[in-house]
C-alpha cells in the first residue's frame, strides 16, 4: 500500500513516521510512505501557495493550482476540468484534511486499509480553496471536534490506525480485531466467543480493561473472575466493563 503526503513541512514528517508498527511495516514492504513538498509546484520566486480569500475575510487560504499539479504529478495524469473531470481507480483515494471534513472513525481506517493507495492533502493556513475540496479531494476527513494548525498530524495518526490493519504489520493479526472499537465485532467459533456474539447488539464500544503481572500491585488487586479459567465469564465481565467505559466516556458511541 502506498501513501502520498502533500505538505508545506515536509519534514515534519522525519520523526512520526520512523517508529513502531509503521516502520516495521515499511521495512517489511508492506507500505510506502511518500512525502511531497507543494512549494515544489508554485511558479514565482516566494513559491506561494496561499493568497487571501474572494469576499474578505481573516487569514489566508491555500490555492488550488499547485495542490491540483502536485496531485497530478503523483498520479502522473491530468485531473481533468470544468469539462471533463477524471475518475480515479476506486483503489485509489486523495484525502483533504480539513477540520470542515467528516470525523475519521475505526470503519474508516477499515475501508482505508482496503485501498492500494492514499494521496493526503494537509491543509494549513485557514483552510483550502473550496474547489480542491470539491473537483480533487475524494473526501474530506477531520479527526475531532477541534482545530489543529494543519493536517501533518491528522495525516501521521491515519497512517498509524490504517498501517495496523493491513496482514502481517501486528506480531498478533488478532490484536487489531480485539480493541477499542473493534472490541466485540467479530466473534470466534467457542464458548466465549459466542457469548461475546450474543451480547454485541450494538458497535463502538471502548476496550475492556486489561491487568498483567503481579496480580496484586500495591494492594490493586486483578479482579477475580480473570484468574479463574471460565473463559464464558471472562467474556461476560469483559463485556460489561466495555459498556461501562464507553457510557462513562463515550455516551455518544452507545445509546444503551
Amino acid at each position: 500500500m502506498r501513501f502520498d503526503l502533500i505538505t508545506i513541512f515536509p519534514e515534519f514528517f522525519s520523526g512520526p513516521l520512523e517508529h513502531g508498527i509503521v516502520r516495521k511495516a515499511r521495512e517489511a514492504g508492506l507500505i510506502e510512505i511518500h512525502v511531497q513538498d507543494l512549494r515544489l509546484f508554485t511558479k514565482d520566486k516566494h513559491r506561494t501557495v496561499d493568497d487571501r480569500p474572494f469576499g474578505g475575510g481573516e487569514g489566508m487560504v491555500l490555492k488550488p493550482e499547485p495542490l491540483f499539479e502536485a496531485v497530478e504529478f503523483l498520479l502522473g495524469d491530468s485531473m481533468g476540468d470544468a469539462e471533463a473531470k477524471r475518475a480515479l481507480d476506486s483503489k485509489t483515494a486523495i484525502v483533504l484534511l480539513s477540520a470542515a471534513g467528516k470525523r475519521f472513525t475505526q470503519e474508516t481506517a477499515r475501508r482505508y486499509a482496503q485501498m492500494e493507495r492514499i494521496v493526503f492533502i494537509c491543509g494549513r493556513y485557514e483552510g483550502v480553496d473550496e474547489r480542491v475540496a470539491e473537483h480533487l479531494a475524494t473526501e474530506e476527513v477531520s479527526i475531532g471536534d477541534f482545530v489543529l494548525s494543519g493536517g501533518e498530524l491528522p495525516a501521521a495518526l491515519i497512517i498509524d490506525a490504517v498501517t495496523r490493519l493491513l496482514p502481517g504489520a501486528l506480531g498478533n493479526e488478532a490484536s487489531s480485531q480485539n480493541e477499542s472499537f473493534s472490541l466485540l465485532e467479530r466473534a470466534e467459533q467457542s464458548e466465549a466467543g459466542a457469548l461475546h456474539k450474543a451480547l454485541s447488539a450494538s458497535r463502538g464500544l471502548l476496550d475492556y480493561p486489561h491487568y498483567t503481572r503481579p496480580a496484586d500491585f500495591r494492594g490493586w488487586k486483578v479482579p477475580e473472575v480473570l484468574i479463574g479459567g471460565n473463559h464464558a465469564e471472562v467474556a461476560k465481565w469483559r463485556r460489561a466493563c466495555a459498556l461501562e467505559k464507553t457510557r462513562r466516556n463515550r455516551p455518544d458511541l452507545s445509546s444503551l
